[in-house]
This record gives C-alpha cells, sequence and structure tokens, in this order.
C-alpha cells in the first residue's frame, strides 16, 4: 500500500480576500409600499432578525405579476416617446412606436394585459443571512403568481408533459421558475419577470473559441449571430450580450438579467480578480451596428433594438461562451424588497399617457383596405395587385390557429381527410388569447411568431388551407417558395400591442374547435381595421428578405 497515513502539512497560502463575481453599486430603483403587515423584527442569539410570514412573501408576488402585466417602466416609455421625435426614424418606425404607447395606455387601465402571451412567471430572490421565514418561500411566492394569473385577465401558457408527446396545458400558469439565494444581510430581495416565448425563444448560446477575441472578428460575430434575432420577438430590443461566463449557464443568467437592466450598476471595468463589468463602448458600437442593418422596430428603419448591455465575464482558458437574448417590447420585470420598514414594490408608470403626442401623427404611409368576407379567389386577387410593404386595413372574418391546431389539422391530411372548409376560406391568423374580460368582445389577441408554423406551410397551401396568414416576425425561405408555388401571402402585424388590438379591432371571438386545447383551440374571430403589411407576396418577392432576414 502506497497510499498515505496522514495528511502532509498544508503550504502556507496568502489570506484570502473574496471578489464578488456581480459587484453590483448601490440601488437607485423607485419603489412604492404595498404594505407592512407580516413583517416584523425579533431578537434572536442577540441579532436583530426579520421575521417574514408566508402571506407577506404570497401578496408581493401577486402584487408583482399584476403590475408588469399592465404596467412598463417609465424609462421604456420614455425611449418610445424618443422614435417618435427623431428625424431619423422611418414612418414605420414611428408606427409601430406609436401603437406600442396608445397599447401601453390601454393596458394601463388594469383591465387588459399588454401581451396576450402573459408569459412564465420567474422569481429570484436573494434572502439576507438576518432574514426568517417558516421555510416555504418557493411556494409562497409561487402561489402569489398563480393567484395573479388566476385573478386577472391574464393567459395560461404553461403545458404539463404527461408523456414525451402528450401534454396537458395546466390551467392556472405554473409551475413558475423560482430561485432563491442566499446573499445580504437584513432584507429579502426580489426581482419578478413575466417572460413570453417569443423573447424566450430569442436566448442564444454559441460556444466559441478563444480566436474570436480579437475586435474586428468578434465584431464580425456578433453582427451574424444579432441578425438571427429577426424580429419575431417583437422590437425594438433590449439587447443584452454576454462574453464569458464560468459556465455555459451562468453565461445565460447573465443574459436574461442584463435584459432586465438588473446588472447596470456593475463596474465599467475588469481587474484581477476577475469580476464582471459592463464595456459600454461596445455597447454604443453595437447600437450603432444595429441601427444601420435596417430592420427598425419590425418594418424596416433605425429602431431594432432600443438599447444594448455588453458583459464581459471571467472563463475558462479553454472556453468561450457568448450568450444573446432579449426583452422585448412588453418588456416586464419589477422589482421588490422586504425590509424591517414594510413589502415594497418598483413603482412602474401608471400614466403612460404622458408620452403619448397631443395630436396623432399619421404614421406608416397610405393604407389599403381588404374586405376578408370576400371569397378567399377574391381576397388573394386584390393583395396580389400591391407590392410588399404595403400597409393594409383589415375588416372581416379570420380563423386562428397556433402550433398544437396545426398538429391536429396535419394529422388529419396525413390520415388522407380534406382540410375544413374554415381554414381554406379564410386568413389564417397565428395567435392565442388571453381572457376575455367581462364586457369585452376579447381578450389580449395579438399575433405570435410565425416562424413555429413554417414545417406546415407547403403542404397546407397544396390543401387549399393557409392561402393568407397573419402574425409576426420573418419567416424561413420555404414559406417564400411555397407562396410563389401556390399563390399564397404572408401578411406581418405589429408584435406587442395586444391590448391595442383587443381594444380597438377585434369585434367577435368564438371557439371553433378543439376548446380542450385552451388558448391553442381554433377560434373564428371577427376584425375591423386591423393593421398588417405585405411581407410575402405570390411572386416570391419577400420583404424581410431584403433585410437579410429570409
Amino acid at each position: 500500500m502506497n497510499a498515505p497515513t496522514a495528511f502532509p502539512d498544508p503550504k502556507p497560502v496568502p489570506p484570502y480576500k473574496h471578489t464578488p463575481l456581480f459587484p453590483l453599486g448601490a440601488d437607485t430603483t423607485p419603489y412604492k409600499k404595498i404594505t407592512t403587515e407580516g413583517v416584523r423584527v425579533e431578537r434572536v442569539l442577540g441579532k436583530d432578525m426579520l421575521v417574514v410570514s408566508r402571506e407577506a412573501l404570497r401578496a408581493l408576488s401577486e402584487a408583482a405579476f399584476g403590475d408588469i402585466n399592465h404596467y412598463l417602466r417609465p424609462g421604456h416609455l420614455k425611449q418610445l416617446r424618443s422614435i417618435l421625435d427623431d428625424p431619423e426614424a422611418s414612418d414605420n418606425d414611428k408606427f409601430v412606436a406609436f401603437d406600442f404607447l396608445k397599447n401601453a395606455n390601454i393596458a394601463a387601465g388594469g383591465v387588459l394585459p399588454m401581451c396576450q402571451d402573459t408569459g412564465t412567471a420567474i422569481i429570484m430572490g436573494k434572502k439576507g443571512a438576518r432574514v426568517l421565514t417558516d421555510g416555504d418561500d418557493e411556494a409562497a411566492l409561487s402561489e402569489g403568481a398563480r393567484d395573479a394569473y388566476l385573478r386577472r385577465n391574464l393567459r395560461y401558457s404553461q403545458v404539463a408533459p404527461l408523456s414525451m408527446y402528450e401534454e396537458k396545458n395546466t390551467a392556472n400558469n405554473m409551475p413558475a421558475q423560482c430561485e432563491i439565494y442566499a446573499e445580504g444581510d437584513d432584507s429579502y430581495k426580489f426581482m419578478f419577470m413575466a417572460k413570453g416565448g417569443g423573447s424566450a425563444n430569442k436566448s442564444f448560446l454559441f460556444q466559441a473559441t478563444p480566436s474570436v477575441l480579437t475586435k474586428d472578428r468578434l465584431s464580425a460575430f456578433l453582427k451574424e449571430k444579432v441578425l438571427t434575432l429577426g424580429t419575431a420577438a417583437c422590437p425594438p430590443y433590449h439587447l443584452a450580450i454576454v462574453i464569458g461566463g464560468t459556465s455555459a449557464e451562468l453565461c445565460m443568467k447573465t443574459v436574461k438579467l442584463a435584459s432586465a437592466r438588473y446588472l447596470d450598476a456593475l463596474p465599467t471595468h475588469g481587474s484581477a480578480d476577475g469580476n464582471a463589468f459592463r464595456d459600454l463602448e461596445m455597447e454604443q458600437q453595437i447600437l450603432k451596428m444595429t441601427q444601420s442593418l435596417g430592420v427598425g422596430a419590425q418594418f424596416g428603419g433605425k429602431y431594432f433594438c432600443h438599447d444594448v448591455r455588453v458583459i464581459r465575464l471571467p472563463r475558462h482558458g479553454a472556453s468561450l461562451p457568448i450568450g444573446l437574448g432579449v426583452s422585448c417590447s412588453a418588456d416586464r420585470q419589477v422589482l421588490g424588497k422586504i425590509t424591517s420598514e414594510g413589502v415594497y414594490l418598483e413603482a412602474l408608470e401608471t400614466n403612460p399617457a404622458q408620452y403619448l403626442p397631443a395630436v396623432e401623427q399619421a404614421l406608416g404611409g397610405e393604407v389599403v383596405k381588404i374586405d376578408l368576407n370576400q371569397p378567399m379567389k377574391q381576397i388573394l386577387a386584390t393583395l396580389s395587385k400591391h407590392p410588399i410593404k404595403t400597409r393594409l386595413s383589415l375588416t372581416g372574418t379570420m380563423i386562428v390557429a397556433r402550433d398544437s391546431a396545426h398538429a391536429k389539422l396535419r394529422e388529419r391530411l396525413e390520415k388522407g381527410e380534406p382540410l375544413p372548409d374554415y381554414f381554406k376560406n379564410h386568413p389564417i391568423y397565428y395567435a392565442g388569447p388571453a381572457k376575455t374580460p367581462d364586457g369585452y368582445a376579447s381578450g389580449a389577441f395579438g399575433p405570435t411568431t410565425a416562424g413555429r408554423m413554417d414545417s406546415f406551410v407547403d403542404q397546407f397551401q397544396a390543401a387549399g388551407g393557409s392561402m393568407v396568414m397573419l402574425a409576426k416576425g420573418n419567416r424561413a425561405a420555404a414559406v417564400r417558395e411555397a407562396c410563389k408555388k401556390h399563390g399564397g401571402f404572408y401578411l406581418g402585424s405589429i408584435g406587442g400591442a395586444a391590448a391595442n388590438l383587443a381594444e380597438h379591432c377585434i369585434k367577435k371571438v368564438e371557439v371553433v374547435e378543439y376548446p380542450e386545447l385552451g388558448m391553442e383551440a381554433i377560434w373564428r374571430i371577427v376584425v375591423e381595421d386591423f393593421p398588417a403589411f405585405i411581407i410575402i407576396d405570390d411572386k416570391g418577392n419577400d420583404f424581410f428578405k431584403e433585410l437579410n432576414l429570409g
């Protein structure tokens, strides 16, 4: 046996000096007090301990998810208004920004949420060493989130896997994603986020090599990857880029926090100790690059991004993870805290009307009115007269169907059955509504990401369906080819203005088929002056291809 019989004397090492990986500066967030109940201070082992009740956690979480589905931060609204005041912004930039401001004003009424995709409930807590709870913090915070979704006109988007291939909507938007860390002293701090599928799907990890770390190579790499974001997640974006990371998962976690501006108070330079920092110079360089792309706020222009955050992290010498992600027009996050003085939530803007221009501007160019109650052949003939980029106003009947409904209809075709007549006779709107409030014709009901339905288009158009499609974002080349082959059209609508569409454009909603799918059922809706643009036409022209997104 060669194993040692005792540990050798340790070699002397210098004293340990801890450097936090994320050394954030002071919290300058404006807070409002929610309540003082459920919070008290008790003396334990000679120390003042903050005792927080389960109900205080639940109430804070419910208030947070209520607020972030109806209100935005003042800074975000100021950025939208600045687009209207910028002479370099395109007409379409201004048209989208103005629609977002109107949408924010409607959502602030507290009835219709700003987006039909009211998101996955994400909660991050940092629990101080002198904070005591009864131990079921995750359950209490999740219950508060659930209560907000049950009590308000919010959508249940979470599906539970019953098997590898069978799923069922949980009907309460649970489970929440809840992460609690031990950090700080005598307070409990939180970030609450409602993350929609569109922006979550635009989170990318690239396992690059250290050879990328030169100015020219990194700039070229990032330009290529930023273009892959496309427009499906409702720009203008708050873009976050993270270079490095001690692991892939830390890189992507940092992307999410940076997109929420949670890391804005990081230092602006690195050190030999390995702290994270913001690269302000690169942030401005990438922002200018995004403005030069021509993509703009969904339909061409300058405002692909509101702003950019670039975070540099330490890394293993053999690894270079690079992460990209966005916060979209539904910029939904809010900070909270519990201290000895009470329960607090970040104060969001409850009066967004102040950011609207005094007189509504004529934005977006000339509008072509389309009667959707004509036979499909006539609708197609009318659309064929106009070039891509044409702004439309749609009035009449549309069929609403998205992922699960498309899968069920494909099963029919694969069994040798035809598509239903309603799928052939009407335009197909890719969407899934939030709950309909009492007295309203519709809940928030904006477009979902078109790209998820790309693989169905050729098969459906060959069978006479999906001849006119309406959604948001750029699409694959296969869709362009199918439209040219079968004489179809893809129309783009403004992503991120769901409350405005429900308030002003959608006049009737009824289930047609598959009610068991919940928000993914097939619906029939009647619309009036529904805004859209011709993106792909029957000749194979594609607006987004011109912007290198096709």
